[in-house]
């Protein structure tokens, strides 16, 4: 199977009206759809031009076995077919170098640029202001004293280390020590046993991927300075674990009864964050590395609308059994990420904000990665294989939801009251003061 686009061209050259609405529908120039019809017009040309100069050559040199004097007949067409030669492969030439799947294609180059197709049902908008509220569970709590944010409470139970993390690795890092990093191991098991009760079967992939791999699942479109990249090896540092999840059956034929397969994997993370200079420079918020348990669905694209329902809801359940307030956003046109046909963002509350931060985004990428990867599936013994549709989502990320847990669950006296849920892989109820 051909692995060069994100979208179908056959859908660009079919409906090219509805990739121009899905573009501007995202704030993005449409004009590009008309470069790429050029480029496939001249493509298809190329190909049409061929064919009939090589149908000509054949004509001819049939021609040739059916004269009753060979040569004669030989001598009279030898310039015609070698001008025809000639012409065969200048025209064949022009079609390689336009190839859709050709590595230096200006169309592949083109198609490349194309994010997914937002599904009907994501609201129109251009930014997180135009996103909207789907539901909220919880309510954010009522302190009689007034809460530190975590980054104060952390240093003070000697459980979050600023200054010695910017010491080993510079800015936008944090050392855990002693319950914390007690609470985050904590964390990672409650998520990874909660996703097993959910059918999810856990992986312990690699960390370091191929530019194939990153490539295959769409990181590399548009996102590659966010990425921690070892150029001399080829290798990258997974931004997240939808990389290594989504690219598991790369080049593969699934059974389409043994569908969904979920995945769950917990990793660290690594990202750039090129373009957030000056965000959230406090706590642990936004860092270069972070830890999170990652969910990944591949399902029949019937089902995969369905499937987003399920997946979103296994992350929420999550934030209710640490009783953490929180709310279920959906994404606009013009938020919704490169590879995602819908999403959902999962915000907890964080007091030291006054508001609610994504701790997950959970989203439906259609076929986009699937044709990408090389993934099909039967839908029945005998049956032409058809593109899975891939899903992914965080259940959750560790260092916001500990955050959460620090700040939503601190007791006047700077104490840290543990989720019940979480006191079995903790092992204690709270997380003390420190004896002064």
């Amino acid at each position: 199977m051909a692995r060069f686009s994100m979208l179908d061209i056959a859908l660009i050259r079919r409906d090219p009206e509805r990739i121009r609405r899905a573009l501007v529908r995202r704030g993005l120039d449409a004009s590009v759809v008309d470069e790429i019809l050029r480029y496939d017009g001249e493509y298809r040309c190329a190909l049409r031009e061929t064919e009939a100069r090589q149908a000509e050559k054949n004509r001819l040199s049939a021609s040739i076995a059916r004269a009753e004097d060979k040569p004669a007949a030989a001598r009279e067409a030898r310039p015609k077919i070698d001008e025809l030669s000639r012409e065969i492969e200048a025209f064949a030439e022009r079609a390689r170098a336009l190839e859709p799947s050709a590595a230096q294609s200006p169309l592949r180059a083109l198609v490349e640029q194309l994010p997914n197709l937002v599904d009907e049902t994501v609201p129109d908008g251009a930014d997180p202001s135009d996103n909207v509220e789907v539901r909220r569970w919880g309510a954010p709590p009522a302190f009689g004293f007034t809460p530190k944010p975590h980054w104060e409470l952390g240093e003070r139970l000697g459980i979050l280390d600023f200054e010695r993390a910017a010491k080993l690795s510079g800015s936008r890092f944090t050392l855990l020590r002693g319950d914390g990093a007690r609470l985050a191991r904590s964390l990672t098991a409650f998520f990874l046993d909660r996703a097993q009760r959910r059918g999810y079967v856990e992986v312990a992939p690699p960390l370091l991927v191929s530019r194939t791999t990153m490539w295959s699942t769409g990181q590399l479109s548009k996102f590659a300075d966010a990425m921690f990249e070892d150029a001399q090896a080829g290798l990258f540092m997974i931004p997240t674990a939808e990389v290594p999840l989504v690219a598991l059956h790369a080049d593969e034929i699934l059974e389409g009864a043994e569908l969904p397969h979920k995945y769950c994997a917990a990793t660290p993370c690594f990202r750039k964050e090129a373009g957030a200079a000056g965000k959230d420079t406090r706590g642990l918020l936004r860092q270069h590395q972070f830890d999170k348990v990652e969910l990944a669905w591949f399902c029949d694209p019937e089902q995969s609308s369905a499937a987003l329902e399920l997946l979103t809801r296994d992350a929420e359940s999550l934030l209710e059994e640490l009783e953490l307030p929180y709310r279920v956003v959906l994404l606009c046109a013009g938020d919704t990420g490169f590879n995602a046909a819908k999403t959902y963002d999962l915000e907890v509350w964080v007091p030291s904000g006054d508001s609610y931060r994504e701790v997950s985004s959970c989203s439906n990428c259609t076929d986009f990665q699937a044709r990408r990867a090389g993934i099909r599936f039967r839908p029945e013994r005998g049956a032409k294989a058809e593109l899975v549709h891939t899903l992914n989502g965080s259940g959750l990320a560790v260092g916001r939801t500990l955050l959460a847990i620090l700040e939503n669950r601190q007791r006047a006296d700077g104490s840290i009251a543990i989720p019940q849920a979480l006191q079995p892989y903790f092992g204690a109820a709270r997380i003390p003061t420190p004896k002064m």
